[in-house]
């Protein structure tokens, strides 16, 4: 009797849902309604491979769902599904309380950064990674063929006073922060594919976690050098027309027995320091926008003047976006920041090279503060004609006794 009973509910059930089938309205037909409205698989895999998808169909809560009921859904109990809910936080319809007054807190889900995922991941990775590398190639091609540069001339055992200790130390802080800062962000953009097969989860989770605090402390320490930088230098780094008598002949660095005339800094360091100045206030600007999220907003406004100026139409690409969410400021700004560190990575690449194994007696400016003079005559020949003019009128200056 109880199987009789069994079978007469199961057929009933299957007919009732055959006749709903059968009668169902128009507006079900479609291609979602074999599943009902809800995603495909199709979107899904459209999505990944950063396709756009029509999902209209959601916002608007055509997928068996009422997007309107959210409204009583945010507490304890309500009567509206999970989907809702993830829908009405998607596409900001949500009546979110929150205590926070930043500018982002009612945005729990911003999807808008797939594109920024696949930059990061993808180009700006892979060019970076191939920028410092083919840098690193270059400059040991360039040790092969040329070798060390020597100084050409018969050493004369005394020295001269190239850089005071408060320059040395402006120097050093700069240098040393960025050295740290440097191997930091490398280990977060490039950690979890390089790290993790050697190391493992766990050990890149903690060195991943001291990355980031070593990053954002040192920033200040690499902020203050830049300012320490430019203050003692900026003067003697103006251009003037020895500079061109330098660059013709590649400053002597191809050839022996080549030093073209070239005062406390030649061209080729004064292209160094401005390019030192104009990307560290760069990264500075950026990285102070990622140490206080949605507090520094800089892109949109950035944007909005380069559209007025018609940057994007010189090159055949449409205006850039001058409305951006809080979001979307952080990502380009996380962006930016990677760009200019890579380029800056890569010069520093050929300054250290210069400055330690590939020119004898450079370091020693750095080192002691005191150069051979026979250096500082091949490789700076104006400016020690001006000390040595300095000293002679001090020297004549002071009373005989």
């Amino acid at each position: 009797m109880l199987r009789a009973l069994l079978a007469l509910i199961l057929t009933l059930t299957f007919s009732f849902a055959a006749l709903a089938q059968s009668t169902a309205s128009p507006e079900a037909e479609g291609p979602r309604a074999a599943t009902g409205g809800a995603t495909t698989l199709e979107d899904i895999m459209a999505r990944q491979r950063g396709e756009k998808v029509d999902l209209s169909h959601r916002a608007q809560g055509n997928d068996g769902g009422n997007a309107a009921a959210i409204a009583a859904q945010l507490g304890t109990l309500g009567g509206a599904s999970d989907s809702e809910v993830f829908r009405a936080l998607r596409y900001g319809t949500a009546d979110v309380t929150t205590t926070s007054s930043s500018p982002a807190a009612g945005v729990l889900i911003q999807d808008g950064g797939m594109w920024w995922l696949q930059v990061r991941k993808g180009p700006l990775a892979t060019y970076g990674a191939w920028l410092l590398g083919g840098t690193l190639v270059a400059l040991a091609l360039f040790y092969l063929l040329r070798g060390k540069i020597r100084i050409d001339g018969p050493k004369t055992g005394r020295t001269i006073l190239r850089f005071t200790p408060f320059e040395r130390f402006g120097h050093w802080l700069f240098a040393g922060s960025f050295l740290v800062l440097a191997a930091t962000g490398l280990i977060t953009l490039f950690g979890r594919t390089v790290l993790i097969p050697v190391f493992g989860h766990q050990a890149f989770s903690t060195v991943a976690v001291a990355s980031k605090w070593i990053h954002n402390n040192i920033a200040w320490a690499f902020m203050l050098g830049l300012l320490i930088v430019i203050l003692n230098w900026t003067l003697h780094n103006i251009p003037n027309r020895h500079d061109l008598k330098w660059l013709a002949v590649g400053g002597g660095l191809f050839s022996k027995n080549v030093h073209p005339p070239a005062r406390k800094f030649n061209a080729g360091q004064k292209m160094i320091f401005w390019g030192c100045v104009v990307l560290g206030l760069s990264i500075s600007v950026s990285g102070l926008s990622l140490l206080f999220p949605f507090e520094l907003p800089m892109f949109a406004k950035t944007f909005a003047v380069v559209n007025d100026i018609g940057v994007p139409g010189w090159f055949g690409f449409a205006p850039l976006p001058e409305q951006l969410a809080p979001h979307e400021e952080m990502q380009f700004a996380q962006l930016w920041h990677a760009i200019v560190a890579f380029v800056f990575m890569a010069m520093i690449f050929a300054h250290i090279y210069l400055g330690s194994v590939g020119m004898e007696g450079a370091f020693d400016a750095m080192g002691t503060g005191e150069v051979e003079e026979q250096w500082a005559r091949e490789h700076h020949g104006l400016w020690v004609r001006e000390v040595e003019e300095k000293q002679a009128a001090a020297g004549s200056a002071t009373p005989a006794e």
